[in-house]
C-alpha cells in the first residue's frame, strides 16, 4: 500500500513529483470511467499535468475536453479531494492530484494520448475485471467516493 505523506512536508521539496487534476464520472449504476494511455497498463482517471500558474480545476476541464472530448463547466465539478500517492507509471516518483467529480454530459471517445476507455465496477480497490487500477484511483478516490455515498 502506498504510504501517506503530508502534502506540506519541506522534506519532499526534492523529490520527483508530477502535480495532476483528474476527474471522476460515474455511471448511476456505480461504475467508473477511468482511461489507459498509450503504453502503460494503468488504469487512472481522465486528466493530467497542471501547466505552470494553471489551477487544478482550470487544468481538469482542459485535459478532460483534450483527452476524452467532453466540455465541463466551472460549476460541473465538485472537488473530492487532493492526495499524495506514487505515481503509476514513472518509478520513485509520487504524484499529487486533486480530484473532482462530474456528471458526464455527452458521449466520451478516446483522444490524445488516451488509448482506450473502460467503465469498471471497483469493489474493495480492485476493478471487477481485472484492469489494474493507478495508486490514486484505488488507494485514494475509491475510499472518499464510498465515504460520500
Amino acid at each position: 500500500m502506498t504510504e501517506t505523506r503530508n502534502l506540506n512536508d519541506p522534506s519532499l521539496l526534492d523529490h520527483p513529483t508530477l502535480i495532476v487534476a483528474a476527474v471522476c464520472f460515474q455511471a448511476a449504476d456505480g461504475r467508473t470511467l477511468p482511461a489507459r494511455k498509450r503504453g502503460p497498463s494503468h488504469f487512472m482517471l481522465p486528466g493530467g499535468k497542471l501547466e505552470p500558474g494553471e489551477a487544478p480545476d482550470r487544468a481538469a476541464r482542459r485535459e478532460i475536453h483534450e483527452e476524452i472530448g467532453i466540455r465541463l463547466e466551472p460549476a460541473d465539478l465538485t472537488l473530492l479531494g487532493t492526495w499524495r500517492t506514487d505515481a503509476a507509471n514513472e518509478p520513485d516518483t509520487d504524484l499529487v492530484g486533486t480530484v473532482y467529480v462530474a456528471p458526464l454530459r455527452g458521449e466520451p471517445a478516446a483522444a490524445a494520448e488516451i488509448a482506450e476507455l473502460r467503465w469498471v465496477r471497483i469493489v474493495d480497490g480492485a476493478a471487477v475485471d481485472g484492469s489494474p487500477l493507478a495508486p490514486l484511483l484505488r488507494e485514494r478516490v475509491v475510499p472518499a467516493l464510498a465515504e460520500r455515498d
